[in-house]
């Protein structure tokens, strides 16, 4: 029985509420109006990871969502907090990725006067929130607490948002009051928001038939299906049926990189190709060419497997399947099982993907297997490669982000296991880098998190390497120096003109900058490489240590091209 004497204040009761409906971890910097809050928490069993800079406290918050399904819950103070958290509220919107941010936001009573830190938050969160609550009064935290950790989750997942005025979280309401708010709040929670979208079975049958009927099918997905956990599933569908399969970057490792049937060094030809196309938790967009000509044929049919209807109504395929992936992909095997069909190896589709795989990884293999010293970006990748490798199960989660790093990364890099590749993603967001790996580290604590950065993409965040050093988490952070955006000074001599021309190019640094010393300079483990035996001396002991740790290696500044869009230029 409560103690009806007992009070508890805004700070308390949101804690209270985050705890009740399964809210562990919390990212965030602290300050008025939330420092008490960010306690409450802690109080509340809820984990805090408390940032340099609020920008990579979201990024962590949208990644942890991803990589988990619960979502990543962002904590700001007001005004500016609020703006540089909607950084990671953007990219949970753009990935589909469930998070929640929470504001502290100036007093009611001073609205439109100037208070501190004064800001229209919830019209600054509009564009990146699929939902928003503001509470005006302590009895409305509840409610408030579980719509947006509600919303995160619906349907196609993504940022929402919950604005706190520090006047509401000083209020305080007796104990007893507090349980009895929850306890309704609770009971008035909208199913409709937590219950998944039963799927056609016609349009099971349907989907059926065009891969039975198709001579070029391929199966594509995409980091939703991962999101799904729908790896077991598209196991078994892709192994009954013999069709050869095509991840997106965060897609890949829900079947191995190295499975007979992946047709990751054969893109070109199996999305030129392909008949039917079922696609799975990916959406049609630049990452896969729009699903448009000249990259796909012109008469390939698609079966869209999506959680949202309208992203089925806007693509407008030539099938479209509202549902889970993991749910409807288990009925469609479930459906092929009855009348099995299968491609066999021998099959001249199968045979032209095997071939053209085969050819284009033995090209690259020649290429990696060169000892390029001053380093290019593909020995240095190579001997990543072979060292991530090495762990072995449960394998590494890998973070890459930058132009021509997370370009070659992409290919070169091996995933074997679900969830175990962060990147730019589908906003190409660069900065991500740090927060993701402290997302990773939090949310699978027995893995090994390595991060392959460039110089650009790790300056973002470099300061969590404090973070990294503080929590001890397991982060290996490797950057590739080059000094500078794709390298140094690329200008030719004719462009460098004007009155300020001798002010150093845009797109370079200082060159040979210590970033390893960086990380030293907080009591973490760093390493300067510029050979292949350094670097793999470098990897064995920081792999082998699961320290926090930053090896810096030195890459030849004119090795790179500009680059950051999947076969584009800029």
């Amino acid at each position: 029985m409560a103690d009806a004497s007992q009070t508890v204040d805004g700070n308390t009761l949101v804690a209270m509420c985050l705890s009740r409906i399964g809210i562990d971890k919390m990212f965030g910097v602290v300050g008025i109006p939330v420092t008490s809050l960010a306690n409450r928490a802690v109080s509340n069993g809820i984990r805090f990871i408390a940032f340099h800079n609020e920008q990579s406290a979201g990024y962590a918050a949208s990644a942890y969502g991803y990589l988990t399904g619960r979502p990543g819950v962002l904590l700001t103070v007001s005004g500016p907090g609020c703006v540089h958290g909607l950084a990671g509220l953007s990219n949970a919107a753009a990935n589909a990725w469930p998070m929640v941010m929470i504001s502290g936001s100036s007093e009611q009573k001073f609205t439109g006067r100037g208070d501190f830190q004064e800001l229209d938050q919830i019209a600054a969160v509009k564009p990146f929130s699929k939902f928003s609550a503001k509470a005006t009064d302590i009895t409305e935290i509840p409610s408030s607490v579980f719509s947006v950790v509600d919303w995160a989750v619906a349907g196609r997942p993504g940022g929402t948002y919950l604005d706190l005025p520090s006047d509401i979280l000083h209020q305080t309401v007796d104990l007893s009051e507090a349980e009895r708010l929850i306890a309704h709040a609770l009971s008035s929670r909208n199913k409709d928001l937590i219950e998944k979208p039963r799927v056609n079975n016609s349009e099971i049958k349907k989907a059926v038939e065009m891969l039975r009927g198709a001579e070029r099918p391929l199966i594509v997905f995409g980091k939703g299906a991962a999101y799904a956990k729908a790896e077991n599933e598209l196991t078994k569908l892709v192994e009954s049926t013999g069709i050869p399969f095509l991840p997106t970057p965060m897609g890949k490792g829900l079947l191995p990189d190295t499975h007979e049937l992946a047709a990751t060094a054969a893109r070109s030809l199996a999305i030129g190709k392909c008949d039917v196309a079922l696609v799975v938790g990916a959406r049609l967009n630049w990452l896969l060419h729009f699903g448009e000509p000249p990259k796909w044929s012109n008469d390939v049919k698609f079966i869209l497997v999506d959680i949202s209807k309208e992203e089925i109504e806007l693509r407008k395929p030539c099938l479209g399947i509202v549902g889970d992936a993991k749910d409807v992909v288990g009925i469609l095997h479930k459906e092929i099982k009855d009348d099995p069909f299968c491609f066999g190896k021998t099959h001249p589709w199968i045979e032209s993907i095997k071939n053209k795989s085969k050819d284009n990884v033995a090209r690259m293999e020649v290429q990696l297997s060169k000892d390029v010293v001053p380093f290019n970006f593909t020995t240095p990748m190579r001997i990543i490669r072979d060292a991530i490798s090495g762990v072995g199960a449960p394998a590494p989660i890998v973070v890459s982000e930058g132009a021509n790093t997370m370009d070659v990364g992409r290919s070169v890099l091996v995933q074997t296991e679900a969830r175990t590749r962060l990147d730019a993603g589908t906003w190409g967001t660069m900065g991500v880098g740090l927060g993701y790996c402290i997302a990773a580290a939090v949310a699978a604590p027995d893995r090994l998190v390595v991060a392959v950065e460039g110089d650009s993409g790790f300056g973002f965040s470099a300061m969590e390497v404090e973070t990294l050093v503080r929590y001890q988490f397991p982060v290996v952070v490797i950057v590739f120096n080059n000094g500078g955006v794709y390298g140094g000074d690329r200008r030719n001599p004719e462009e460098i003109t004007g009155p300020h021309k001798e002010d150093p190019a845009p797109t370079s640094f200082v060159p040979g900058a210590a970033y390893h010393l960086l990380m030293e300079s907080f009591g973490g483990k760093g390493y300067l490489v510029s050979t292949p035996d350094e670097l793999k001396s470098a990897l064995e002991e920081s792999f082998s240590a699961r320290k926090p740790a930053v090896i810096n290696v030195v890459i030849d500044p004119y090795a790179g091209a500009e680059s950051g869009r999947m076969q584009h230029k800029n």
